[in-house]
């Protein structure tokens, strides 16, 4: 297959998980403007820049190359909506959008896992897009899960895991990095696990935060980062990934977060799962992983940035 198969060449690009944001700005009588991109991706920490890829046949395009910045707006899960408002050739896309000024003038919306307010730091022809390269001069996040995208469907994994979390089996596990270490308690078993605990009723999200209670500490959820299907213990299995403040924990220690670490850690899937982790921070590249307790695959969701 060729890459004159444009059809074919947009499915492959496709594959590849991303995560959806509007990019927004204002035109030169001050008028919001923004439309939805997953052409978005971190450059640089020092200094900090940021980029997004603009159509040449966007109806944005000049007022975008000519604006003196914009901001990026990474959508939580629960804004499928707005995707598809900024998405579509909607006339008055902010009109039912809650919004504020950035910093930096260009719009930020209510709401959104993280923003990033920008002035235009330079732009590049790249063939059918312009590259808008943005130097970051304020930003914002919460703990909100970001909405996914990939082979042209949404994809909101901390949603479907909620859905699964009415099955009794589930167990929840919070892996509670801080620094670069990671949280592990003792497993009853004789070695070190991660804790965990039973999802109630109430869900996976009330599980996850009694577990953040029980150490202690304080933690912001994050996104999941591994499902599986245990067929040994008969459970499902939901592992979410949280950044914890400093403290000391009520229950187990902080070890460094490196395959070392990791020897008396008695359950062999938690011990991949941690053991995947340890590579992939070093990397700064992150997946979800969905599978079973022997094999599967990783997903690529969020790339270590700004």
């Amino acid at each position: 297959m060729t890459p004159n198969d444009t059809r074919a060449l947009r499915n492959a690009f496709g594959t590849f998980m991303t995560g959806v944001t509007v990019v927004t700005s204002q035109d030169k009588s001050g008028h919001p403007l923004g439309f939805t991109a997953n052409s978005f991706t971190s450059v640089s920490l020092d200094p900090p820049l940021v980029l997004v890829c603009l159509a040449n046949s966007s109806r944005n395009y000049d007022a975008l190359v000519q604006a003196e910045g914009f901001a990026v707006n990474v959508l939580s899960e629960t804004q499928i909506d707005i995707s598809n408002t900024f998405a579509q050739p909607v006339e008055d896309r902010f009109a039912d959008i809650d919004w504020r000024h950035g910093p930096q003038g260009s719009p930020i919306l209510d709401g959104v896992s993280a923003w990033f307010d920008c002035t235009l730091h330079q732009t590049v022809d790249a063939g059918d897009h312009v590259i808008l390269i943005g130097a970051v001069k304020a930003f914002g996040s919460t703990s909100a899960p970001g909405l996914g995208y990939a082979q042209g469907a949404y994809v909101t994994p901390s949603t479907a895991a909620e859905a699964l979390s009415q099955n009794t089996n589930l167990v929840v596990s919070a892996l509670i990095e801080r620094n670069e270490e990671i949280l592990l308690v003792d497993d009853g078993a004789g070695g070190l696990g991660l804790p965990e605990m039973v999802a109630t009723k109430l869900g996976a999200t009330a599980a996850l935060k009694q577990l953040i209670e029980n150490t202690g500490l304080t933690a912001q959820p994050g996104f999941v980062y591994s499902v599986f299907e245990d067929i040994g213990r008969k459970i499902q299995h939901i592992s979410f990934l949280c950044q914890a403040e400093q403290g000391t924990p009520k229950t187990g220690a902080f070890v460094p977060l490196e395959a070392s670490s990791f020897h008396d850690v008695t359950d062999p899937a938690i011990l991949t799962m941690l053991e995947r982790l340890a590579e992939e921070a070093e990397l700064g590249n992150f997946g979800i992983y969905y599978g079973n307790q022997n094999s599967g695959e990783v997903r690529p969701v969020a790339t270590k940035g700004l």
